[in-house]
């Protein structure tokens, strides 16, 4: 298959591609913008592939999109591109409405113009399959809230929407679209809804690689409110394993939840990173004996989510999907990767983002 890759550049995106060219015989058309998350550093290994193909374009951006699809004639569509942090969509929305609601109806529009041209086989073989967030169903109560006894509860594939940031909300007016255009015109979509990720070549303004990143140059590391919101953790190349899986035997017009299984207080995330730095660590930032005596509780997050927990029982029932990466492994391969590729990462730092705090509401 040739498949088009939205967002390729990005976190999940450059994962996405490098399974994809590392692990099967398919060729990739990576489409991205290259806004501040984007790096095509993080996807050097496999750039000279002859399976491999770049486009620098704006999925919102009709007319290079509609050449795009033209020139590669792609037979599956993964899309990925989006405006992803909380943070930044509190301060500034316009770009999170922009891209994750506006570029995916162009998306749309430009797959359905293209599948509704091709022949009888590659048109029933066509697929479009995007890529969501666990945030679109809002949040579930803390274990603190639950009478003992009780089981958690868990997001489900039927698990009502109730979006709680400009994020969030945009990506949960995506999936909408997506599922109206394959209910009024018939486009073969799938979905998928994932729990937080985390691994190598993640952008530092997300708390995994932030916390790694301040320890190391022994800054404070920022914990909002008291830490004790819950988020399930999915180690990014397991993630990448299952986004493959959906777009290549999921069903037409099923939704599929990817989580880690592995539920963590923001707190104890932090802790865990400290605990590791601690110990591989022999020649810490001058004043420090603990990496955790750093750690700094700041102004909560407006609207903070207490708790995300995936059920990922479909998938793993009618895939066969599960994660390889306990939160244990895949924590300690990040730090390690972080440790051991200060060039990818000191390159961003010293762009667009320098480990500030974003997302206070005026």
């Amino acid at each position: 298959m040739k498949i088009l890759v939205t967002g390729g550049a990005g976190f999940i995106g450059s994962a996405v591609v490098r399974h994809i060219i590392n692990n099967t015989q398919d060729a990739v058309v990576n489409v991205d913008k290259l806004t501040y998350a984007g790096n095509l550093e993080s996807l050097t290994e496999i750039e000279n592939n002859a399976r491999y193909a770049f486009e620098r374009a704006d999925i919102c951006d009709g007319e290079a999109m509609a050449r795009i699809f033209a020139e590669h004639q792609p037979d599956a569509v993964m899309h990925l591109a989006a405006e992803s942090h909380v943070d930044r969509s509190i301060t500034g929305p316009a770009a999170f409405i922009e891209t994750n609601i506006i570029g995916t109806y162009v998306l749309l529009e430009t797959a359905r113009k293209y599948w509704s041209q091709l022949d009888e086989p590659r048109k029933s073989l066509f697929r479009f399959h995007h890529i969501s967030t666990d945030e679109v169903y809002g949040d579930l109560p803390h274990p603190d809230e639950v009478p003992a006894g009780s089981e958690l509860p868990l997001f489900t594939e039927k698990t009502p929407y109730s979006p709680s940031s400009p994020y969030s909300s945009s990506k949960a007016s995506s999936d909408h679209l997506v599922r109206a255009w394959r209910r009024t015109y018939g486009l073969p979509t799938l979905v998928t809804n994932c729990s937080n990720n985390y691994g190598p070549y993640h952008f530092p303004e997300k708390l995994i690689p932030l916390i790694i990143l301040s320890a190391l140059a022994g800054k404070p590391l920022p914990v909002y409110g008291n830490g004790e919101q819950i988020r399930d953790w999915l180690f990014v190349e397991d993630h990448a394993r299952a986004l493959y899986k959906v777009v290549t035997e999921g069903v037409v017009g099923e939704t599929y939840n990817i989580g880690g299984h592995n539920e963590r207080k923001n707190i104890d995330v932090v802790k865990t990173i400290c605990a590791i730095l601690d110990e591989v660590i022999t020649d810490k930032p001058e004043g420090i004996s603990h990496f955790a005596d750093l750690i700094t509780y700041v102004a909560d997050r407006p609207g903070h989510d207490l708790r995300y927990a995936i059920d990922a029982s479909k998938i793993k029932d009618e895939l066969g999907w599960v994660p390889q990466e306990t939160f244990e492994s895949g924590i300690r391969k990040t730090v390690q990767w972080y440790l051991h590729n200060q060039g990818w990462w000191q390159r961003v730092m010293d762009g667009s983002y320098a480990g500030e705090r974003l997302g206070l509401a005026d």
